[in-house]
């Protein structure tokens, strides 16, 4: 199943791409990947989840954090690619969490990014190499920033 049918099928709305913000591409194609610059948790009406898990959010308010960051990060996809169906498969994620010294579970948290591209692509296509680290602040004390890395499907590689 493509993954915009998919999408369709879980009833998943995607919130407007987020906008510039600076002096970067959201999106770098280059030798058939597909280099999504890091984005944070944009709600579709235009406002951030914001604080730092493990303080002012809970790790289960960091997944949907994450999960939101994903949504955010298909929307820049479709933009600039015309579809997600140009997308063969998640290849790395770097999920970033804006989180308390004490706070341990950054990867429970970026999971919520991880299991909703599992959900859009599969097992096997939606689940790529990750990297789930804590800081100390994010922009805008954003609760997540989440960059990621695809691989097009052949056809699209070098459009």
């Amino acid at each position: 199943m493509s993954a915009e049918a998919r999408l369709h099928e879980l009833k998943i709305l995607l919130p407007p791409a987020p906008k510039v913000m600076g002096v970067y591409k959201p999106v770098v194609v280059a030798g058939g990947l597909a280099y999504v610059s890091g984005h944070g948790p944009l709600r579709s009406d235009g406002t951030l989840i914001c604080g730092r898990v493990g303080a002012d959010l809970d790790q289960q308010a960091g997944y949907q954090a994450a999960r939101q960051t994903g949504l955010a990060i298909l929307a820049t996809l479709r933009e600039s690619l015309g579809s997600l169906d140009r997308v063969q498969r998640v290849v790395k994620l770097l999920g970033m969490v804006n989180s308390a010294p004490e706070f341990q579970q950054h990867p429970a948290v970026i999971n919520g990014c991880s299991e909703l591209f599992r959900d859009v692509w599969g097992p096997s296509d939606g689940v790529g190499a990750r990297s789930a680290v804590g800081m100390a602040a994010l922009p805008g004390n954003i609760a997540v920033e989440i960059e990621a890395i695809f691989e097009l499907a052949e056809a699209s590689a070098g459009a």
